[in-house]
């Protein structure tokens, strides 16, 4: 096996996934920009997995560009975190399929308490998408992995997006 070849394949193919969520992004980046500016509170940020992990690492960029920020993981969040987040806070929330169960059984109580939702996703139907006040869609994104199960080129474009968003505020 060449592995200098393969290498350069799965960089290739995620830099096709990263095209597409280029042209994936619309007026709706511009709204959730508008969002993170006008946050009276914080901007609280929860993933899963590896999503987790690009949360983790939006919110950080978030807080090192002035943007008072935190990462709250998903099952913290049901044993007691989720008494952090307050109406006037924003929450982004990142799952490629949006389906994701730790993160979905968090929308209900979000919306009770007013938060404002913005959420990163593979799936603008998803049910994590129709409780989001906005959604960033980074497109319809196969994995590198060729089995299409490990998360590499979506989590790309939710990194790629986080810090668009981060640096574009």
């Amino acid at each position: 096996m060449d592995y200098v070849a393969e290498g350069r394949k799965i960089i290739e193919h995620e830099k096709q996934a990263l095209d597409l969520t280029l042209n994936a992004l619309g007026v709706d980046f511009g709204r959730a920009v508008e969002l993170v500016m006008t946050c009276l509170g914080r901007v609280m940020v929860s993933g899963m997995g590896k999503s987790g992990l690009i949360g983790a690492k939006v919110s950080a960029t978030l807080a090192s560009t002035g943007t008072p920020s935190y990462f709250i993981h998903p099952a913290e969040a049901v044993h007691g975190d989720l008494g952090r987040i307050h109406a006037d806070d924003l929450v982004i929330l990142l799952s490629n399929s949006g389906e994701t169960a730790e993160v979905v059984r968090l929308l209900p109580t979000l919306k009770k308490i007013g938060a404002t939702l913005v959420v990163i996703t593979g799936r603008r139907e998803s049910t994590m998408a129709r409780y989001a006040e906005v959604v960033l869609h980074i497109g319809d994104i196969s994995e590198a992995c060729p089995l299409n199960l490990a998360p590499s080129s979506s989590t790309t474009a939710m990194l790629v997006v986080g810090d668009a968003l981060a640096l574009t505020v």
